[in-house]
Protein backbone atom coordinates (compact mmCIF):
# COMPACT_ATOMS: atom_id res chain seq x y z
CA UNK A 1 0.00 0.00 0.00
CA UNK A 2 1.48 3.35 -0.99
CA UNK A 3 0.81 6.01 1.98
CA UNK A 4 -0.88 9.88 0.61
CA UNK A 5 -1.44 12.76 1.78
CA UNK A 6 -4.55 14.98 1.66
CA UNK A 7 -3.63 18.24 1.40
CA UNK A 8 -6.82 21.29 1.88
CA UNK A 9 -6.36 25.22 1.01
CA UNK A 10 -9.78 26.60 0.72
CA UNK A 11 -9.93 30.26 -0.74
CA UNK A 12 -12.85 32.46 -1.26
CA UNK A 13 -13.45 31.57 -5.01
CA UNK A 14 -11.47 28.20 -4.88
CA UNK A 15 -10.47 25.28 -3.40
CA UNK A 16 -6.78 24.17 -3.93
CA UNK A 17 -6.37 20.07 -3.27
CA UNK A 18 -3.70 18.04 -3.59
CA UNK A 19 -2.52 14.48 -2.83
CA UNK A 20 1.46 14.13 -1.87
CA UNK A 21 3.34 10.48 -1.71
CA UNK A 22 6.66 10.00 -1.08
CA UNK A 23 7.70 14.03 -0.93
CA UNK A 24 5.99 14.31 -4.25
CA UNK A 25 2.94 15.53 -5.37
CA UNK A 26 0.75 12.79 -6.78
CA UNK A 27 -2.34 14.70 -8.12
CA UNK A 28 -3.15 18.68 -7.97
CA UNK A 29 -6.08 20.61 -8.50
CA UNK A 30 -8.08 23.97 -7.61
CA UNK A 31 -11.73 23.79 -8.06
CA UNK A 32 -12.97 26.86 -9.06
CA UNK A 33 -16.32 28.24 -7.25
CA UNK A 34 -18.39 30.54 -9.75
CA UNK A 35 -20.53 33.07 -7.95
CA UNK A 36 -23.59 31.86 -9.47
CA UNK A 37 -22.98 28.60 -7.62
CA UNK A 38 -21.67 30.55 -3.96
CA UNK A 39 -24.80 32.65 -4.43
CA UNK A 40 -27.17 30.28 -3.32
CA UNK A 41 -25.73 29.90 0.14
CA UNK A 42 -26.06 32.59 2.71
CA UNK A 43 -22.57 32.92 4.60
CA UNK A 44 -19.10 31.18 4.03
CA UNK A 45 -20.14 27.69 6.85
CA UNK A 46 -23.16 27.60 4.73
CA UNK A 47 -20.48 25.83 2.19
CA UNK A 48 -19.28 23.26 4.00
CA UNK A 49 -21.25 20.37 2.64
CA UNK A 50 -21.07 21.94 -1.07
CA UNK A 51 -17.01 21.92 -0.73
CA UNK A 52 -17.27 18.68 1.23
CA UNK A 53 -18.77 16.76 -1.79
CA UNK A 54 -16.19 18.11 -4.20
CA UNK A 55 -12.70 17.43 -2.00
CA UNK A 56 -14.61 14.00 -1.65
CA UNK A 57 -15.56 13.46 -5.58
CA UNK A 58 -11.75 14.49 -5.71
CA UNK A 59 -10.49 11.62 -3.63
CA UNK A 60 -12.47 9.13 -5.83
CA UNK A 61 -11.14 10.04 -8.94
CA UNK A 62 -7.82 10.00 -7.77
CA UNK A 63 -7.22 7.52 -5.08
CA UNK A 64 -6.54 4.26 -6.28
CA UNK A 65 -6.78 0.56 -4.60
CA UNK A 66 -3.12 0.25 -3.18
CA UNK A 67 -3.31 3.88 -1.84
CA UNK A 68 -3.36 3.74 1.90
CA UNK A 69 -4.37 7.70 2.96
CA UNK A 70 -2.46 8.60 6.32
CA UNK A 71 -3.68 12.22 7.15
CA UNK A 72 -4.86 15.27 6.16
CA UNK A 73 -3.70 18.84 6.12
CA UNK A 74 -5.90 21.98 5.80
CA UNK A 75 -4.68 25.91 6.09
CA UNK A 76 -5.50 27.22 9.42
CA UNK A 77 -7.76 30.08 9.93
CA UNK A 78 -8.88 32.79 12.10
CA UNK A 79 -8.19 31.48 15.68
CA UNK A 80 -6.64 32.97 18.90
CA UNK A 81 -2.84 34.60 18.24
CA UNK A 82 -0.79 31.17 18.59
CA UNK A 83 2.75 29.77 18.29
CA UNK A 84 3.78 28.14 14.83
CA UNK A 85 3.48 24.88 13.92
CA UNK A 86 1.37 21.82 13.42
CA UNK A 87 -1.52 21.58 15.12
CA UNK A 88 -4.17 19.06 16.01
CA UNK A 89 -7.88 19.84 14.65
CA UNK A 90 -9.59 19.94 18.01
CA UNK A 91 -13.25 20.40 19.18
CA UNK A 92 -12.03 23.55 20.82
CA UNK A 93 -10.68 25.00 17.16
CA UNK A 94 -13.28 23.63 15.31
CA UNK A 95 -15.66 25.42 18.03
CA UNK A 96 -13.94 28.68 17.58
CA UNK A 97 -14.11 28.25 13.52
CA UNK A 98 -17.82 27.11 14.16
CA UNK A 99 -18.57 30.52 15.65
CA UNK A 100 -16.45 32.69 14.16
CA UNK A 101 -15.38 33.56 17.29
CA UNK A 102 -12.07 35.56 16.20
CA UNK A 103 -13.16 36.59 12.86
CA UNK A 104 -14.72 34.98 9.40
CA UNK A 105 -12.18 33.77 6.70
CA UNK A 106 -12.45 30.96 3.72
CA UNK A 107 -9.36 29.38 5.52
CA UNK A 108 -11.68 29.05 8.34
CA UNK A 109 -13.23 25.92 6.47
CA UNK A 110 -10.02 24.00 6.11
CA UNK A 111 -10.13 22.63 9.71
CA UNK A 112 -13.64 21.75 9.38
CA UNK A 113 -13.28 20.25 6.06
CA UNK A 114 -10.41 18.36 7.45
CA UNK A 115 -12.12 17.03 10.40
CA UNK A 116 -14.94 15.42 8.54
CA UNK A 117 -12.94 13.77 6.25
CA UNK A 118 -10.56 12.56 9.01
CA UNK A 119 -13.39 10.89 10.96
CA UNK A 120 -14.29 9.08 7.83
CA UNK A 121 -11.57 7.95 6.87
CA UNK A 122 -10.10 7.42 10.43
CA UNK A 123 -6.54 9.37 10.12
CA UNK A 124 -5.66 12.33 12.15
CA UNK A 125 -6.20 16.05 10.89
CA UNK A 126 -3.75 18.67 11.13
CA UNK A 127 -3.44 22.49 10.41
CA UNK A 128 0.15 24.20 9.94
CA UNK A 129 1.14 27.82 10.67
CA UNK A 130 -2.09 29.37 10.39
CA UNK A 131 -2.43 32.92 9.86
CA UNK A 132 -2.56 34.16 13.10
CA UNK A 133 0.59 32.33 14.18
CA UNK A 134 2.20 35.11 16.69
CA UNK A 135 5.97 34.80 18.10
CA UNK A 136 6.37 38.34 18.37
CA UNK A 137 8.95 38.97 21.64
CA UNK A 138 8.20 41.14 23.83
CA UNK A 139 9.79 44.69 22.60
CA UNK A 140 8.26 44.26 19.54
CA UNK A 141 5.13 44.41 20.82
CA UNK A 142 5.67 48.47 21.70
CA UNK A 143 3.56 50.50 19.27
CA UNK A 144 4.47 53.67 20.60
CA UNK A 145 1.18 54.64 22.77
CA UNK A 146 -0.19 52.54 25.22
CA UNK A 147 -3.48 52.15 23.93
CA UNK A 148 -2.77 49.38 21.06
CA UNK A 149 0.15 47.21 20.77
CA UNK A 150 2.12 46.07 17.48
CA UNK A 151 0.25 42.86 15.75
CA UNK A 152 1.44 40.00 13.94
CA UNK A 153 0.58 39.53 10.60
CA UNK A 154 1.27 37.80 7.67
CA UNK A 155 2.05 34.99 5.24
CA UNK A 156 3.46 33.12 8.23
CA UNK A 157 3.66 29.56 6.30
CA UNK A 158 4.65 30.66 3.43
CA UNK A 159 7.26 33.03 5.24
CA UNK A 160 8.52 29.90 7.65
CA UNK A 161 8.49 27.69 4.60
CA UNK A 162 10.74 29.75 2.82
CA UNK A 163 13.00 30.39 6.29
CA UNK A 164 13.54 26.52 6.68
CA UNK A 165 14.32 26.18 2.57
CA UNK A 166 16.89 28.62 2.76
CA UNK A 167 18.36 26.99 5.45
CA UNK A 168 18.36 23.74 3.59
CA UNK A 169 19.96 25.46 1.02
CA UNK A 170 22.45 27.30 2.80
CA UNK A 171 23.55 23.88 5.10
CA UNK A 172 21.59 25.18 8.33
CA UNK A 173 19.04 24.19 10.83
CA UNK A 174 15.73 26.80 10.88
CA UNK A 175 15.88 26.21 14.94
CA UNK A 176 19.29 26.98 14.67
CA UNK A 177 19.62 30.02 12.32
CA UNK A 178 18.60 33.83 11.85
CA UNK A 179 16.60 34.85 8.22
CA UNK A 180 14.88 37.54 6.98
CA UNK A 181 12.28 36.76 4.83
CA UNK A 182 10.22 39.25 2.62
CA UNK A 183 6.93 37.69 1.45
CA UNK A 184 5.88 40.18 -1.96
CA UNK A 185 2.65 39.92 -3.61
CA UNK A 186 -0.41 42.24 -3.37
CA UNK A 187 0.74 43.03 0.10
CA UNK A 188 4.21 42.86 1.33
CA UNK A 189 5.13 40.81 5.00
CA UNK A 190 8.71 40.66 6.15
CA UNK A 191 9.53 38.53 9.12
CA UNK A 192 13.00 37.96 11.38
CA UNK A 193 13.15 34.46 11.89
CA UNK A 194 14.90 33.79 14.99
CA UNK A 195 15.71 30.02 16.16
CA UNK A 196 12.85 28.41 14.74
CA UNK A 197 10.34 31.82 15.53
CA UNK A 198 9.45 34.64 13.94
CA UNK A 199 9.95 37.36 16.62
CA UNK A 200 9.23 40.21 14.88
CA UNK A 201 7.95 41.63 11.43
CA UNK A 202 7.25 44.38 9.30
CA UNK A 203 3.36 44.35 9.21
CA UNK A 204 2.34 45.18 5.95
CA UNK A 205 -1.42 44.99 6.47
CA UNK A 206 -1.39 47.81 9.30
CA UNK A 207 0.09 49.90 7.38
CA UNK A 208 4.04 49.30 8.20
CA UNK A 209 7.18 49.26 5.98
CA UNK A 210 7.21 49.52 1.91
CA UNK A 211 4.39 50.45 -0.32
CA UNK A 212 3.46 47.45 -2.80
CA UNK A 213 1.41 46.96 -5.19
CA UNK A 214 -2.22 47.25 -3.69
CA UNK A 215 -1.06 48.90 -0.06
CA UNK A 216 0.30 51.97 1.11
CA UNK A 217 2.87 51.25 3.97
CA UNK A 218 4.03 53.31 6.28
CA UNK A 219 2.96 56.96 5.72
CA UNK A 220 3.45 60.54 7.50
CA UNK A 221 0.91 60.46 10.19
CA UNK A 222 -0.46 64.14 10.33
CA UNK A 223 -0.66 64.01 6.95
CA UNK A 224 -3.11 61.49 6.48
CA UNK A 225 -4.85 62.04 9.75
CA UNK A 226 -5.52 65.71 8.23
CA UNK A 227 -6.49 63.97 4.77
CA UNK A 228 -8.88 61.61 6.48
CA UNK A 229 -10.89 64.56 8.69
CA UNK A 230 -10.87 66.59 5.73
CA UNK A 231 -12.21 64.39 2.89
CA UNK A 232 -14.66 62.91 6.38
CA UNK A 233 -13.87 58.85 5.37
CA UNK A 234 -15.27 55.60 7.09
CA UNK A 235 -13.61 53.42 8.39
CA UNK A 236 -14.86 51.23 5.46
CA UNK A 237 -13.32 54.01 3.02
CA UNK A 238 -10.14 54.03 5.25
CA UNK A 239 -8.97 50.45 4.72
CA UNK A 240 -10.46 50.36 0.74
CA UNK A 241 -7.58 53.16 0.31
CA UNK A 242 -5.06 52.38 2.23
CA UNK A 243 -5.03 48.48 2.00
CA UNK A 244 -6.10 48.34 -2.06
CA UNK A 245 -5.97 50.93 -3.52
CA UNK A 246 -2.80 52.67 -2.65
CA UNK A 247 0.78 51.45 -3.44
CA UNK A 248 1.46 51.12 -7.44
CA UNK A 249 -2.38 51.17 -7.69
CA UNK A 250 -2.03 55.29 -6.55
CA UNK A 251 0.70 56.06 -8.40
CA UNK A 252 -0.07 53.93 -11.54
CA UNK A 253 -3.44 53.00 -11.94
CA UNK A 254 -2.21 49.40 -11.79
CA UNK A 255 -1.41 46.06 -9.58
CA UNK A 256 0.34 43.71 -11.93
CA UNK A 257 3.72 44.25 -11.63
CA UNK A 258 4.45 42.58 -15.11
CA UNK A 259 2.10 45.43 -16.90
CA UNK A 260 4.30 47.99 -14.86
CA UNK A 261 7.56 46.41 -16.24
CA UNK A 262 6.24 46.28 -19.84
CA UNK A 263 5.44 50.27 -19.57
CA UNK A 264 9.07 50.74 -18.09
CA UNK A 265 10.57 48.54 -21.13
CA UNK A 266 8.19 51.08 -23.46
CA UNK A 267 9.98 54.14 -21.83
CA UNK A 268 7.50 55.12 -19.17
CA UNK A 269 10.28 57.13 -16.90
CA UNK A 270 7.83 57.39 -14.02
CA UNK A 271 6.72 54.14 -13.46
CA UNK A 272 10.24 53.09 -13.53
CA UNK A 273 11.38 55.53 -10.55
CA UNK A 274 7.88 54.18 -9.02
CA UNK A 275 9.53 50.90 -8.97
CA UNK A 276 12.37 51.77 -7.85
CA UNK A 277 11.39 53.55 -5.04
CA UNK A 278 9.40 50.46 -3.84
CA UNK A 279 11.93 47.98 -4.03
CA UNK A 280 14.39 50.65 -2.25
CA UNK A 281 11.36 50.35 0.50
CA UNK A 282 11.62 46.92 0.95
CA UNK A 283 15.58 46.48 1.08
CA UNK A 284 15.47 49.39 3.73
CA UNK A 285 12.58 47.49 5.67
CA UNK A 286 14.45 43.93 5.50
CA UNK A 287 17.84 45.20 6.37
CA UNK A 288 16.27 47.29 9.56
CA UNK A 289 15.00 43.99 10.81
CA UNK A 290 18.80 42.69 11.18
CA UNK A 291 18.76 45.26 14.11
CA UNK A 292 16.44 42.84 15.74
CA UNK A 293 19.10 39.98 15.82
CA UNK A 294 21.96 42.15 16.48
CA UNK A 295 23.02 42.06 13.07
CA UNK A 296 23.49 38.30 13.33
CA UNK A 297 21.70 37.03 9.98
CA UNK A 298 22.45 33.86 8.29
CA UNK A 299 20.15 34.43 5.16
CA UNK A 300 17.63 36.84 3.09
CA UNK A 301 14.64 35.61 1.17
CA UNK A 302 12.98 37.00 -1.34
CA UNK A 303 9.66 35.05 -2.01
CA UNK A 304 5.73 35.53 -3.65
CA UNK A 305 4.54 36.57 -6.92
CA UNK A 306 6.83 39.72 -7.26
CA UNK A 307 9.41 37.54 -6.78
CA UNK A 308 9.30 36.16 -10.27
CA UNK A 309 10.42 39.62 -11.39
CA UNK A 310 14.32 40.09 -11.95
CA UNK A 311 14.55 42.94 -12.47
CA UNK A 312 12.77 43.95 -9.10
CA UNK A 313 14.58 41.07 -6.57
CA UNK A 314 18.16 42.26 -8.30
CA UNK A 315 17.18 46.02 -7.53
CA UNK A 316 16.48 44.44 -3.91
CA UNK A 317 19.56 42.16 -4.00
CA UNK A 318 22.41 44.97 -4.49
CA UNK A 319 21.06 46.70 -1.63
CA UNK A 320 21.28 44.03 0.99
CA UNK A 321 23.59 41.34 -0.33
CA UNK A 322 25.84 42.80 1.61
CA UNK A 323 24.67 41.36 4.83
CA UNK A 324 24.02 38.15 4.08
CA UNK A 325 23.31 35.74 1.09
CA UNK A 326 20.49 36.29 -0.75
CA UNK A 327 18.25 33.52 -1.67
CA UNK A 328 14.94 33.76 -4.19
CA UNK A 329 12.25 31.86 -4.14
CA UNK A 330 9.36 33.22 -6.55
CA UNK A 331 5.70 32.22 -6.01
CA UNK A 332 3.90 30.93 -2.71
CA UNK A 333 4.76 27.04 -1.48
CA UNK A 334 1.32 26.70 0.22
CA UNK A 335 0.48 22.88 -0.61
CA UNK A 336 4.29 21.48 -0.11
CA UNK A 337 4.52 23.94 3.35
CA UNK A 338 1.53 21.96 4.61
CA UNK A 339 2.66 18.84 3.98
CA UNK A 340 6.07 19.29 5.09
CA UNK A 341 4.33 20.42 8.32
CA UNK A 342 2.55 16.85 8.44
CA UNK A 343 5.34 14.99 7.69
CA UNK A 344 7.68 16.79 10.44
CA UNK A 345 4.81 15.23 12.63
CA UNK A 346 4.92 11.54 10.97
CA UNK A 347 8.59 11.65 10.75
CA UNK A 348 9.20 12.47 14.85
CA UNK A 349 10.87 16.41 13.74
CA UNK A 350 8.38 17.70 15.88
CA UNK A 351 5.53 17.31 18.10
CA UNK A 352 2.00 18.02 17.06
CA UNK A 353 0.38 20.80 19.30
CA UNK A 354 -2.29 21.09 20.66
CA UNK A 355 -4.65 24.53 20.58
CA UNK A 356 -5.64 25.65 23.71
CA UNK A 357 -7.61 29.02 24.89
CA UNK A 358 -5.39 31.12 26.86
Amino acid sequence: MTAVTLVINPGSTSTKLALFASEDVRQEETIRHPQSELAAYENLLDQIDYRLSLVESFLTRCLSEDDQLNGIVARGGLLQAIPGGTYAVNETMLADLMASRYGLHACNLGAILADKLARKFDVPAYIVDPVVVDELNPLARYSGVKEFDRRSVGHALNQKAMARQACLDLDKKYEDSQVIVAHMGGGISIGAHSHGQMIDMVNGLDGEGPFTPERSGALPLFELADYILTNDMSMDQIKSWLVGNSGLMSYLGETDLRIVEENIQAGDQNAAQVVEAMSYQVAKSMVSLAAVVKGQVDGLVLTGGLAYSQAFTEAIKERIDWLAPVCIYPGEQEMEALYQGFMRVVNGQEKAKTYLHN
